[in-house]
This record gives C-alpha cells, sequence and structure tokens, in this order.
C-alpha cells in the first residue's frame, strides 16, 4: 500500500471527542490522509471507520486498552506494519471520575486512573517519537481544565491532566529540534458522555456528571479547536475565556479560583 500524505493516530476515538476529530479530519482531507482509530469497543471503531472512509480517507481500527503497555506499543507497531510512517499522534483516550477524596476508601483505582490517562499516553508517545522524528510530526495530547485549575471532587482526574501538562510540556523542548510539534488542549466541559462513564468514589460507573452541563461545549466546536491548534502547531489550545481567565487569576488570586471551581459543581456533590 501507497504511504498517504498523512498518517494520523487518535486514541479513545470510538466516540466523543476522538470520533469527531477522525469524522473532521476525513471530511477535510479525504483521500490525503489516513486514520487509525484506536479504542477499547471495536464495534464503535467500526461504526466511526465506515464514516470516514466514506469520505475517502484509509482507514485502520485496532482495538487498544491504553492502560496496558504491550497494547500501545502494539497499536504504534501495527501502524507502521500497515502505513509505514507516523505523521500525528493524538493522545485523547482517557477516562473521568468524580469523588471527595475523604469518601474514598480504595484507592486502587486512582492508580487505574493514572494509567489510563498518564501513563497511556506516555507509551504511545514513547513507541511512536521514533516515527514522529522522522516525518517531522505533531503530538497532541488532550488534557483538561481540571489540567490547570485542581477541582474540587476531581482530585484523582486532576492529577492525571497535571501530570499530563507536566509530562508534555517538558517534551516539547526535548523534542523542538527534532521538528516535532506538542500541542496540549485544555478542554473545558464538553457535551460527551465521559463523566458518565467515569469512576466514582466505590470505583464504579458515575452513572451521572458532577458538573453542570448547561453550557457545556459541543464535541464539533472542540474537536475543531484541538485540530486547528495542532496544525497550526502551537504549544496549548485552552478553548474558553472562563479557562483563560481562570488560568490568570490563580496566579494572582488562587482563592478566586477555588470558589469559581466549586460553583461549577452541582449543589449534591459538593462538599458539606
Amino acid at each position: 500500500m501507497s504511504t498517504p500524505a498523512k498518517v494520523v493516530i487518535i486514541t479513545g476515538s470510538s466516540d466523543g471527542i476522538g470520533a469527531e476529530m477522525a469524522r473532521q479530519l476525513a471530511r477535510r482531507y479525504g483521500a490525503k490522509i489516513a486514520l487509525v482509530l484506536a479504542a477499547r469497543n471495536k464495534e464503535a471503531l467500526d461504526t466511526v471507520a465506515a464514516e470516514c472512509g466514506q469520505s475517502g480517507s484509509a482507514v485502520l481500527t485496532v482495538k487498544t486498552d491504553v492502560g496496558i503497555e504491550a497494547e500501545c506499543r502494539q497499536l504504534i507497531a501495527t501502524t507502521v506494519e500497515h502505513f509505514g510512517a507516523i505523521d500525528v499522534l493524538i493522545n485523547n483516550a482517557g477516562k473521568s471520575a468524580q469523588a471527595l477524596f475523604e469518601d474514598v476508601d480504595n484507592l486502587a483505582w486512582y492508580e487505574e486512573l493514572m494509567r489510563i490517562n498518564f501513563w497511556g499516553s506516555v507509551w504511545c508517545t514513547h513507541a511512536a517519537l521514533p516515527y514522529l522524528k522522522t516525518s517531522q510530526g505533531s503530538i497532541v495530547a488532550v488534557s483538561s481544565l481540571a489540567g490547570l485549575i485542581g477541582v474540587p471532587g476531581r482530585t484523582a482526574y486532576s492529577a492525571t491532566k497535571f501530570a499530563m501538562g507536566g509530562f508534555f510540556e517538558s517534551l516539547r523542548s526535548e523534542v523542538r529540534e527534532a521538528g516535532i510539534s506538542v500541542t496540549t488542549a485544555y478542554p473545558g466541559v464538553v457535551a460527551t458522555r465521559i463523566r458518565y462513564h467515569g469512576y466514582n468514589a466505590a470505583g464504579e460507573a458515575a452513572g451521572s456528571s458532577g458538573l453542570k452541563e448547561d453550557k457545556a461545549m459541543s464535541t464539533e466546536e472542540c474537536a475543531s479547536l484541538i485540530l486547528r491548534g495542532m496544525e497550526q502547531r502551537k504549544r496549548e489550545v485552552v478553548m474558553t475565556a472562563s479557562g483563560k481567565l481562570g488560568r490568570w487569576l490563580k496566579l494572582i488570586a488562587p482563592g478566586l479560583v477555588e470558589k469559581m471551581a466549586m460553583a461549577a459543581l452541582k449543589k449534591e456533590v459538593r462538599p458539606h
């Protein structure tokens, strides 16, 4: 198979932001792009792949649990075996969590969340790095505003996203001379089901969102902003005015930012 103009890997692409990024890339570039879609749900991946294929893009689906190092490395190996190159790695796979720390009895799921959100990105990036150097490609890390500002009820989630931010900020400096760009995206509340499937205090599926959803950004807008940042090789993409304001206020008025973060929570999950 001849190598397409650009080979893009998207983890967590069976639904939500990842799936929407795949669809938008396929519509924009058609046969000029090859998409490698990775997630745990193979059936859902195949559905997204079929949608992307209608635009003429070559699409490969690889069932992948990013919480397992061997599967991350196999994803990269399979991509290179199939397409011969990697131009973009979008580390989008992740899981949410909502729980007050004092309500958590067993911290095992904190460790699991770190494997998925942080280590999954590290393992995929480590395996892909030699090929990204060859292509002078791009790395995208989809973090969260909770990775810029600590959010009540998100001690586990914020920890994983802060870890991502630190890792990719350091990596950006290391790979700059190799011609690789590193873009970290910080979405706020987006209209996906990620918070419903995330962990609760017992380490089970939450079944609801602990955040106010009335002003949630659409997946279409979020995906578009991330892809624009990737194509412009931006360092960071902070998507909302409140996110940008909160980031700077944190430096000069941290107490006010804590009040703003608490206001984003639904009343039933606030500390009493």
